[in-house]
């Protein structure tokens, strides 16, 4: 009986810690995403900030020239991409009239199609579609006319990732006296394989991101897609997202070519581009560049996605498969721990994996057969 009642103390805890630490997250949202944002672009520029150390370079101004290095590409993108936002945003008015009127051409195509009958006043397409444009309008506006509240959390990412990297040894050997002795080598272990997987794996996205601007804006003006150049942006931007980023980033320019520019067979070439941008991505770039260094199974990687934007929003969506990254780590490394890390990898379902050497078996059996 008490043993029933210890363990029903201890998962009340647990659930209780459970709540409070979500809370914890809710509330702090601000102020939490940008340092962990930063904790990972950290672990991203430390190659570089190490490498000048080594050249003899300060690590202060070592440092400094790595980031401000750094915002000056990124602020040349974000103004290159400003620049063709501003473009689309002048020509909003007369795109939505030619959506508006693609729309009426669309719905009066699905009721003689369909046989619907509807009064000439009645344009439920249309109807939906102007909120959406109104809405879509405003948000576009809004995160461009960013509040001050906005722009100091982004101001400060610089200031944090600049203090991680300078204090970086300070923070190692805190971690050290928080732990005993005993397990400093297990602990020096866990701290240099979450080192390695997350500065492999931010410089492989960010490196399958730039060849994705290329690919998405070369594929889409061979097309004949109208700002291709904003539009493979904005896709490629997208792949933040693990999983669901190539949908959302092929949503933006299929959407424009079918609604606003109203050409189905440039839709259906944006369709077939994505698939092969999908397969490519999925199958050459990511396996390549990033490989399997954050070794998640698709189940928790699509639950931990969903949980972070719940939590976090778009900031939430991208820093979660890191993090879990980061707790598989400490879970391989502990052994009353090991069965999680076994239920958040990819191994255990070998046999059932789809291979090439199961296909050509598969394919010499019918051969055989036939």
């Amino acid at each position: 009986m008490a043993g029933k009642f210890q363990t029903l103390q201890r998962l009340t805890f647990g659930l209780l810690f459970g709540i409070l630490f979500v809370y914890v997250l809710v509330v702090a949202r601000d102020f939490l995403y940008p340092v962990v944002m930063a904790l990972l672009f950290a672990y991203l520029l430390y190659p570089v900030v190490k490498q000048l150390e080594q050249w003899g370079v300060p690590r202060i101004f070592a440092n400094f020239l790595t980031i401000i290095t750094s915002m000056a590409m990124l602020v040349g993108l974000l103004l290159l991409l400003y620049k063709q936002l501003g473009a689309f945003l002048g020509d909003f008015p007369d795109l939505q009239g030619k959506a508006m009127a693609n729309l009426d051409r669309l719905q009066h195509s699905l009721e003689s199609t369909f046989g619907i009958r509807t009064s000439r006043d009645n344009h439920w397409l249309q109807d939906q579609v102007t909120a959406a444009f109104e809405f879509s309008g405003d948000f576009i506006r809004k995160a461009f006319m960013a509040t001050t509240n906005t722009v100091t959390k982004f101001a400060l990412m610089p200031v944090y990732i600049f203090l991680m990297l300078y204090y970086r040894n300070k923070l190692e050997r805190f971690i050290y006296r928080l732990t005993p002795p005993a397990t400093h080598d297990n602990t020096s272990r866990i701290i240099f394989q979450i080192s390695h997987v997350t500065r492999h794996y931010m410089a492989g996205v960010v490196i399958v991101i730039m060849i994705l601007c290329v690919i998405n804006t070369f594929g889409l003006w061979i097309i004949g897609i109208e700002y291709a150049l904003l539009l493979g942006i904005l896709s490629a931007i997208m792949n933040f997202i693990p999983y669901f980023g190539t949908l959302i980033g092929g949503a933006i320019p299929l959407f424009y070519t079918l609604v606003i520019q109203g050409e189905p067979n440039r839709a259906l070439g944006v369709i077939i581009l994505f698939i092969l941008i999908q397969f490519t991505e999925n199958n050459i770039l990511t396996p390549t560049i990033t490989g399997s260094k954050v070794n998640i199974n698709p189940l928790f990687t699509i639950l931990s996605i969903i949980i972070g934007g719940m939590i976090w929003g778009l900031p939430g969506m991208f820093v979660s498969i890191p993090l879990m990254g980061m707790l598989k780590i400490y879970c391989d490394n502990k052994p009353d721990l090991q069965a999680f890390s076994f239920l958040l990898g990819t191994e255990g379902t070998e046999k059932h994996a789809f291979t090439l050497d199961k296909l050509k078996r598969l394919v010499g059996l019918k051969g055989k057969g036939a």
